[in-house]
C-alpha cells in the first residue's frame, strides 16, 4: 500500500517513518511524503495517482489541506484515493468542511499511531 503523507512539518516524515518502521521494513507499506498541497498534487499528477491512501494535514501554508482535498475528490474520480485529514484542531466547523468535500476520515494530532494502524488494515 503506498501512502501520500501531506503536512508542513518536516518531522513528519522521521515520526512515520518510526511508528512503521517494521511494516516499511516488510514492504507492507510505502510512505511518500509532500510538504504542501501543491508538491502533493505534483506527485499525483506525475505517478499517475498510485497512492491508495492520503493522509493530509489540513492547516499548511499556502494551500490548506481543505482545498487539496477539494482538488483530489473533483479530479481523481476513478478510483478516487482515500483522503484521511489530520488537524491539531479538531473543531466541528474542520470536521464538517472536511466531510463536505469527501473526506473518508478525520483525525487529530497528535496522531494516536495504533488507532492509525487499525484504519489502515480496513483499506
Amino acid at each position: 500500500m503506498k501512502i501520500l503523507v501531506v503536512d508542513d512539518e518536516q518531522d513528519v516524515k522521521i515520526l512515520f517513518q518510526q511508528r512503521f518502521r517494521k511494516e516499511i521494513r516488510n514492504n507492507e507499506i510505502e510512505f511518500v511524503f509532500a510538504f504542501s498541497g501543491e508538491e502533493a498534487l505534483n506527485y499525483l499528477k506525475e505517478n499517475d495517482q498510485q497512492a491508495v491512501l492520503i493522509l493530509s494535514d489540513i492547516n499548511m501554508p499556502g494551500m490548506s489541506g481543505l482545498e487539496l482535498l477539494g482538488k483530489i475528490k473533483d479530479k481523481y474520480v476513478a478510483p478516487p484515493p482515500v483522503v484521511m485529514m489530520i488537524t491539531a484542531y479538531g473543531d466541528k466547523e474542520n470536521y464538517e468542511s472536511a466531510m463536505k468535500l469527501g473526506a473518508d476520515d478525520f483525525l487529530t494530532k497528535p496522531l494516536d499511531f495504533s488507532t492509525l494502524k487499525n484504519k489502515l488494515k480496513e483499506i
